[in-house]
Parts: structure tokens; C-alpha cells; sequence
């Protein structure tokens, strides 16, 4: 095996989605028995080392970087702080795309914001303004993600079709667009030059 440390990066990126064997084994160029061996190893140490936050939790066909149980209360604390509370404009931007799309795996979250957004989902799950929905029926089953009555409740609305209409505000934003920033200056710069 390369390095364990190669193997806790793979899982962390791949956020709570999680990462197949196979994918595992194809990144790390290793073979599949040695990278489950490397798995169960890395896991052994985050159980033996009280230090360690982590633990790998094997969930279908994915491994998944998850923190130990002895930390939910910590963690229950921090995502339910009125401090904490306040989205940043990246998640308000998640929330946004899955109300309207729901239900939308990360991936298409991803391609219409042209960026990764796992930090994003994570809060809003622990926030409970998203929830699993199920899964897609395909390659790799991707989690289907949709807002939740929470959400709602927070929101002031009784169902979805209370959603502001996306047609008229990006009329009204077209509308709005119209605006020159140097409209008339030219002009001004003119006259006074002749």
C-alpha cells in the first residue's frame, strides 16, 4: 500500500457520500484485497487512538470517513448554535438549487454551481434544512438530497409551490441589467473636451 495517509484523503474528500473499493483501488493504483486490508487497518488506529476523531464505517458498498460516536453531543451542540446558524452564501446557494430541483444528487449541485459543495450539504443536513430522499437507481447509487419540514417551518411555507417564481425573477433581474455604469460619461467627456 502507498500510504495510509493517500487513503484517509480519498475518504475525506469523497465527504459522506463515501467511495467504493473498486474507485479506491483504482485511484491508489493498488489491488483491491490489499486497499480493504489498508481500510481495516487505518480503521484499527482511529479506534486505538484516542486522539483521533475519525472512524471508517462501511455503509452498502462505500466506506465513509465519519467521527466517533462519543462526539455527537459535541457535534449536535455546534450544528444547532445560533452561532453556527447563519449560511454562508455558498450554502445558501446549495439550499437554493435543491429546493427547486429536489430531488438532485451532488453532482448536478455541483455542475450548476461549477463548484464542489459537500461542506455545504454537510451543514445544511446538520442544520436539518436538507434530508436523504433515497438513492439513484444506477452506477455508484448516488444519494438523492430534498428539503425537509424544518426547512418549511423556517421558511414560512406550506409546500414548494410557495418557492418565489424562477421565470419572473430572472425577468425582473433582466430587467434591472439595463443599468451602464458609464452611460452618460462618455457624453459629459466629450462636450468639455470641445
Amino acid at each position: 500500500m502507498r500510504s495510509y495517509r493517500e487513503l484517509e484523503a480519498l475518504l475525506f474528500i469523497a465527504g459522506q457520500e463515501g467511495i467504493g473499493l473498486d474507485e479506491l483501488s483504482y485511484v491508489l493504483k493498488e489491488p483491491t484485497a490489499d486497499v480493504f486490508a489498508a481500510i481495516q487497518l487505518l480503521n484499527q488506529q482511529f479506534e486505538e487512538d484516542s486522539h483521533s476523531p475519525y472512524i471508517i464505517l462501511e455503509l452498502g458498498n462505500q466506506f465513509v470517513l465519519s467521527t466517533k460516536k462519543e462526539l455527537n453531543p459535541l457535534l449536535k451542540e455546534y450544528a444547532q448554535s445560533p452561532l453556527s446558524a447563519k449560511l454562508s452564501q455558498a450554502a445558501l446557494e446549495t439550499l437554493a438549487i435543491i429546493a427547486y430541483k429536489q430531488p438532485v444528487t451532488r453532482t448536478e449541485i455541483e455542475t450548476i454551481r461549477g463548484v464542489k459543495t459537500t461542506g455545504s450539504i454537510q451543514k445544511l443536513i446538520a442544520l436539518q434544512f436538507i434530508q436523504e430522499m433515497g438513492r439513484v437507481d444506477g452506477p455508484g447509487r448516488a444519494i438523492l438530497y430534498g428539503t425537509t419540514e424544518y426547512f418549511m417551518n423556517y421558511f414560512g411555507i406550506k409546500n414548494l409551490t410557495e418557492l418565489p417564481d424562477l421565470e419572473q425573477m430572472s425577468a425582473d433581474l433582466a430587467d434591472d441589467s439595463t443599468f451602464d455604469l458609464f452611460d452618460g460619461i462618455v457624453d459629459e467627456e466629450l462636450d468639455e473636451g470641445e
